[in-house]
């Protein structure tokens, strides 16, 4: 009788150690006989299915719980009869699966069959996991900020639609940046840019076919998969749709912002068969309706791919040219309208290449500051000027032009101050020459910079004035040394009245904030009484001379003393000499 009390103690104690198990489970367990009768369950799986106490008990039937389910909306399955047939089935076999059940839960289930027959079944709410884990596929998929498409789902989007492309239909690829999109950063913040672009994504979603995939691939630039082209003509209206809802102004806080977009368009299979060679073709587009003016789209075309391979090697060259010497100044003076004599001269760069001969600023310029690489140039631009200025007579200035570009180097007062001091130049006989996009990129910091090499003695010059839209506004916050009139109204200035008009305006306005103005591209003599009629101090153009080497120019007009005369004086054209 005492070993039967110990093995009932034990017993008593295994039960109890089962029964805290059970009601601690994270899943709900249910156990049933041969004939499918209840044989025990924890509370889990009651709160599961919200079941009541009547029907938790030892003996229930499992008919009797589905029953129970279905009629309080708590099943899975396409009808309830279907259901009650799957869950009734004998289980003969271990099972495990998800039902999403109609109140919208998952509920994970895995049924073991038990000696005897029985089984016994776990069931687990996975409802919170699956949502994490769509979440977590969705933001792989998806850009954080805008919520498009991201560059990893578009390339597989653009994947499927090379694969319709190689069954014979049209597909186009537009690849798209904003333009101006940097001004807004520069002028409302980047918190105002992220709501711009959070915008354009809205606004693009609204003009998608169902069909299409809009997404965005990075920084201000996004991607449009066009499917079921009947031609390029349908990419067409696409393009202009996107340039028409990005170019309305947007509301951004209560500012209004504008941009743009330009698109480049490669259509398949015309174009490539592999969403490499598309993606390819349409960057190659879109770098063509930039350069073309932006606000407009661009169909790839086979000659771009010559011209980006011309590109490429041209900037291989840039590098090679600044180390093997092939860069040179010209020197083009700057002359005194009443005296005239020379004040100074500007330094333009000429880049002699090895193989094909002079190349235009207008061509390695604009493609030295789209890669940065005018940064070093600019510095090789800036000391050698100063080196050559050191020798000329002590009254001359010499003129150097600075690209944004070369604001963004935060030493660039330093390497100023270091070059003038290699040169043994005085700081006022130096000035840079901005135009007015140095002050519209970061105009802060930038007019900082400025403030602190005007602060050392360097003179500061605004080019190409009256050819943007805020110069007044800049002439209010930066006391400029002189304003150059830009060449567009000397050109006209005989013919348009208005032209003169506006000459005669800028001069005044000059003079009356204590500034020196110089006329750029004056060609003739008309064009130079003009100029001087209308109150400018100074002139720059072939009339005088052409830029010159710098032997040349010293020998021509520095080495003489008084007054230098131009050579077109004697009725030689400038150009000629």
């Amino acid at each position: 009788m005492a070993e039967l009390d110990r093995h009932k103690a034990d017993l008593s104690e295994q039960i109890k150690r089962f029964d805290v198990a059970l009601e601690n489970m994270s899943q709900g367990l249910a156990m049933y006989d041969a004939n499918q009768r209840l044989l025990v369950c924890n509370k889990k799986f009651a709160q599961l299915y919200r079941l009541p106490p009547e029907l938790v008990q030892p003996g229930v039937t499992l008919r009797q719980i589905v029953a129970y389910r279905i009629a309080n909306g708590i099943y899975a399955g396409a009808s309830p009869e279907e259901y009650m047939s799957e869950r009734t089935a004998p289980v003969v076999a271990a099972s495990d699966t998800v039902h999403e059940l109609s109140d919208g839960r998952a509920i994970a289930i895995a049924r073991r069959p038990m000696a005897g027959g029985g089984w016994v079944t776990t069931h687990e709410d996975i409802t919170e996991r699956r949502r994490a884990e769509a979440r977590i596929a969705h933001m792989a998929r998806h850009d954080v900020l805008t919520d498009l498409p991201n560059r990893a789902c578009l390339a597989e989007r653009l994947e499927q639609a090379v694969a319709c492309a190689k069954r014979g239909e049209l597909v186009a690829i537009h690849v798209f940046d904003l333009d101006r999109f940097k001004s807004v950063n520069d002028t409302l913040g980047h918190l105002a840019g992220d709501k711009l672009l959070k915008c354009v994504g809205e606004r693009l979603r609204a003009v998608m076919r169902e069909t299409d995939s809009v997404a965005r691939i990075g920084g201000d630039e996004f991607a449009i998969v066009q499917v079921a082209l009947r031609g390029p003509a349908d990419a067409s209206v696409m393009a202009e749709r996107v340039i028409e809802t990005i170019s309305t102004p947007f509301d951004i806080d209560g500012h209004q912002a504008m941009v743009g977009a330009s698109v480049g368009i490669a259509i398949g299979p015309i174009d490539g068969d592999t969403s490499e060679q598309l993606m390819r073709n349409a960057d190659l587009a879109l770098y063509r309706a930039k350069s073309d003016g932006r606000g407009t789209y661009r169909f790839f075309e086979a000659a771009m791919d010559a011209q980006m391979r011309t590109r490429r090697a041209m900037e291989a060259d840039l590098q090679k040219g600044l180390a093997n010497g092939e860069f040179v100044l010209h020197y083009q003076p700057l002359v005194d309208l009443n005296t005239n004599e020379i004040t100074g001269c500007e330094a333009l760069i000429r880049w002699f290449h090895p193989e094909r001969g002079l190349v235009s600023p207008a061509e390695f310029v604009p493609l030295a500051e789209e890669n940065g690489f005018i940064v070093a140039l600019g510095e090789w631009v800036i000391r050698q000027a100063c080196l050559t200025a050191a020798g000329w007579p002590a009254q001359l200035k010499v003129s150097v032009n600075l690209s944004p570009a070369q604001f963004r180097n935060s030493q660039l007062a330093s390497l100023i101050v270091s070059a003038l001091g290699a040169a043994g130049l005085a700081p006022e006989r130096l000035e840079l020459e901005i135009t007015e996009s140095v002050l519209l990129a970061n105009s802060e910091a930038n007019l900082s910079t400025l403030t602190q090499l005007r602060t050392l003695g360097v003179r500061i010059a605004l080019d190409d004035f009256g050819s943007g839209y805020s110069s007044l506004a800049y002439l209010q916050k930066f006391p400029f040394d002189r304003i150059k009139i830009d060449r567009c109204f000397v050109r006209d200035i005989g013919a348009s009245a208005s032209a003169r008009n506006i000459v005669r305006a800028m001069a005044a306005m000059a003079n009356g904030l204590g500034m020196a103005t110089t006329a750029e591209g004056v060609e003739t003599e008309e064009q130079r009484a003009a100029v001087l009629s209308e109150g400018c101090s100074e002139m720059q153009g072939y009339l005088f001379s052409r830029a010159l080497p710098a032997s040349e120019l010293e020998r021509l007009f520095l080495r003489r003393s008084g007054p230098a005369t131009s050579p077109s004086v004697s009725g030689k054209p400038a150009t000629a000499a």
